[in-house]
């Protein structure tokens, strides 16, 4: 019985002159197209040996069904993987959506330097080579007020350059409390062993004095980091000395203060009702050597790791060789240099500005959007889900103001003919992908991250679905 339905399998010449395969070979490579074919034929020879499952299989192998895969085999080789989704989870800074939304601003600015040439290392007036630095180094001092600035392509990327400039093969003090893990399982310590450094702890995990620091100095002592704790907050029986009193005791004694500023504010949060996180220009007038931190989370730009401080230890960085292997491409260059002169007006970032848009969103604006989706859909798929408007919380996300809740009002959708995650899956492989919240077999949508001219496509989406369903 197997071999008789395997002998049903179609041939690679009959697949090509189905007419959807056919055409799939007029619009790319032909070879591709029968690469496909004889790999879908294959494929499916083993599934069947596989399962065992002889009963279906007759519908498996008909000339329909297998160029129906070829096609879609083809059409998924030259469908992009990396795409635009919808963030409907809440959370503003969302690692695994790409963190930061881009301004329109920066938008322009990289699909002007990606649409040719551009002047990425040239300078215009003297026709000569340049730094690509000077696109965005002037504007940082300005908004800082550092000496001089470059950037890497992120921040542990930053902290393992200034740790192998400043301090390889040499001791560096750090606080036991300080000793993070970032993103992706990368640990402090691991970072400043790839720089070439020495770590020194002092102090214990909720309380290190600065007399802890002082007690660390030796001969071998090559610098003294402060790292933030932007994922996590010690709350209680918690002390430790200020950056400034820090720097003090470094000057003290000839060493390099390195502030590593995790997320890097350059906007005071309290203005939004949040807890303030360290603002860079208050550790550049507090004296310290160099600072670094992210590009895509508060500052709201590309990935990127930059760093700002005295023009000597800028300098220095820059003729590190790792410098060039680290250095951010002509996209990031663009895009971070026209989000820094957003910060030149800051009065207007709640305008220009995606992440500051939404950190101001009001609860009452947020349930207009909420409300007027629900009534839409209340409307028209009612007799296939319940739909709600509840309070809920937003979070600003990636490390930054970790202990902080917004609250928010979130459209609550319960399927009745399927699971909610049945339906959380579905809307992630919509078009756009939707990526929301599942809360007591309810999926949540939070419209504080939904961009404005989303609203539509989510309430699309959820109509397409859940009718579909039921009528399947």
């Amino acid at each position: 019985m197997e071999s008789n339905i395997l002998r049903m399998l179609p041939s690679v010449e009959e697949l090509m002159n189905t007419p959807e395969v056919a055409q799939l070979a007029e619009e790319h490579d032909r070879d591709l197209v029968v690469h496909a074919a004889r790999s879908v034929i294959d494929s499916t020879r083993s599934e069947i040996i596989k399962s065992g499952q002889l009963d279906k299989a007759e519908e498996i192998v008909s000339l329909k069904s297998i160029s129906s895969r070829v096609v879609s085999c083809v059409e998924a080789k030259f469908s992009p993987s990396l795409r635009w989704a919808i963030n409907a989870a809440g959370i503003i800074l969302h690692t695994g959506l790409g963190r930061a939304v881009m301004s329109e601003k920066a938008i322009e600015a990289v699909n002007d330097v990606i649409k040719g040439y551009c002047t990425l290392a040239t300078d215009i007036e003297k026709g000569q080579r340049c730094s690509r630095d000077v696109h965005f180094s002037d504007l940082l001092c300005e908004i800082t007020g550092a000496e001089a600035a470059t950037a890497a392509n992120n921040n542990a990327a930053a902290t393992m350059l200034v740790l192998n400039t400043l301090a390889k093969g040499k001791e560096v003090i750090i606080s036991r409390g300080q000793l993070v893990e970032i993103g992706g399982s990368f640990r402090m310590p691991d970072v400043m062993e790839s720089s070439g450094a020495i770590m020194r702890e002092v102090g214990t995990t909720n309380k290190t004095h600065l007399r802890d620091y002082a007690a660390a100095i030796n001969e071998n002592t090559g610098a003294i980091l402060r790292v933030h704790m932007s994922n996590y907050r010690i709350v209680g029986f918690f002390e430790e000395p200020s950056i400034e009193d820090m720097a003090k005791l470094a000057r003290e004694h000839g060493l390099p203060i390195i502030d590593d500023l995790g997320s890097g504010a350059l906007f005071d949060l309290r203005e939004f009702g949040l807890e303030s996180e360290p603002m860079v220009r208050d550790s550049i007038k507090e004296g310290v050597d160099v600072a670094c931190f992210s590009g895509d989370k508060l500052i709201g730009g590309p990935q990127a790791g930059i760093m700002v401080g005295k023009a000597n230890v800028i300098r220095h960085i820059k003729k590190n060789p790792l410098a060039r292997a680290l250095r951010i491409g002509k996209m990031e260059v663009a895009a971070l240099e026209a989000t820094l002169r957003l910060f030149l007006e800051p009065g207007k970032l709640k305008q220009t500005h995606p992440t500051y848009r939404m950190l101001s969103l009001t609860v009452d604006e947020i349930q207009t959007r909420a409300q007027a989706v629900a009534n839409h859909l209340l409307d028209s798929i009612s007799d296939h889900a319940e739909i709600s408007v509840i309070d809920g919380s937003s979070q600003v996300g990636s490390g930054s103001v970790p202990a902080e809740m917004m609250p928010t009002r979130l459209l609550g959708v319960r399927p009745i003919s399927m699971s909610a995650d049945a339906l959380a899956r579905k809307l992630r492989r919509s078009s756009p992908p939707i990526f929301a919240r599942i809360h007591q077999e309810a999926v949540l949508f939070d419209f504080r991250t939904i961009q404005p001219n989303e609203d539509e496509l989510v309430e699309r989406a959820l109509r397409e679905i859940l009718v579909t369903v039921t009528l399947d």
